[in-house]
């Protein structure tokens, strides 16, 4: 029985993505666009991390956890999109077993990263706007260092969970994934093994996944309101609302993808609407973030021009 089980899972040694759906004609337009929005991804958010270690008054929990969202979604971002670039360019689609599994793995490891230091960084803003006396004794070094350290943890092995579930799967002969990465869902459909403890594994783990870090965002931006709401002032008014208002953009996008794609999707077909909503929260959400964290910040402008003006002074 177990050698018959490993012939099945050899007899698909690598799997066929089918991509984005996109015109053959539009093809080399779309690989620009697509090149264009990964740069801006990769070099945006090495620009964060670069001000954030080079300028001292950027040493506190906020950039602290800017900087590790910043190299997560380089990472996230990372696992799919050079892929999907290279079978854009080549029209080579296949991508080896072992390739698929550790991408999948990759995909999910920072996608969970993703809505967990989201999360963090919504608390850290309740912190020191609800409770800006207790801000330094609540947000210690220790405090920040841990749950970074924890999510990490955390996050690897719940990937490394799914992995494993999936690599005791059979494959047989069904290798195209209707999508333009190896996606947990696509990957369980196309198996000819039972997949029901997968199911109720990504039920359970993407359902807590989902809720508790969405339920403590939205807590914590319901607390800065009600909050804020009770200050006169109109100025700081504004100023938070700005500030929060885009980091809410930012969840709601990415959220919102996610469930459309997991949660309310009408079946386990995957469809071109459901693989257009992944690239969202894959590929749009991870550019977005350095510009809606950074771009109406005025302590990452000031480190930016002071970067700058160094650089012409060596000049």
């Amino acid at each position: 029985k177990n050698s018959m089980r490993r012939e099945n899972q050899s007899s698909v040694s690598e799997f066929l993505l089918l991509g984005l759906p996109i015109q053959p004609e539009q093809q080399s337009l779309f690989f620009a666009l697509f090149l264009g929005m990964y740069l801006t991804t990769v070099l945006g958010n090495l620009l964060i991390i670069m001000l954030i270690r080079l300028d001292p008054r950027l040493h506190t929990p906020m950039y602290f956890f800017l900087s590790h969202l910043a190299l997560t979604d380089i990472s996230f971002s990372s696992v799919t999109v050079p892929k999907m670039l290279m079978y854009m360019h080549t029209h080579d689609q296949s991508i080896p077993y072992a390739g698929c599994i550790s991408q999948m793995y990759f995909f999910s490891l920072f996608g969970c990263l993703d809505n967990l230091l989201l999360a963090v960084m919504a608390y850290d803003r309740y912190v020191a706007i609800c409770q800006p006396l207790h801000y330094t004794t609540v947000m210690r070094q220790e405090l920040c260092v841990s749950l970074v350290a924890g999510s990490w943890v955390l996050c690897s092995i719940l990937a490394l969970l799914h992995t494993l579930l999936l690599v005791q799967l059979s494959f047989c002969a069904a290798n195209t994934i209707p999508h333009f990465f190896c996606d947990l869902t696509s990957l369980l459909k196309l198996s000819c093994s039972n997949i029901s403890i997968s199911e109720l594994v990504i039920f359970i783990v993407g359902g807590t996944l989902f809720i508790l870090p969405l339920s403590s965002i939205l807590g914590s931006y319901i607390h800065i309101g009600t909050a804020v709401l009770r200050v006169s002032f109109t100025k700081s008014l504004f100023k938070v609302f700005s500030t929060c208002g885009s980091h809410l953009f930012v969840v709601s996008l990415y959220y919102g993808t996610i469930a459309s794609v997991y949660f309310f999707s009408s079946s386990w077909e995957s469809n071109d609407k459901d693989v257009i909503a992944s690239f969202v929260y894959a590929v749009v959400t991870p550019m977005l973030n350095p510009f809606i964290y950074s771009l109406r910040n005025r302590d990452i402008k000031q480190a930016f021009e002071i970067f700058v003006n160094r650089a012409n002074f060596l000049k």
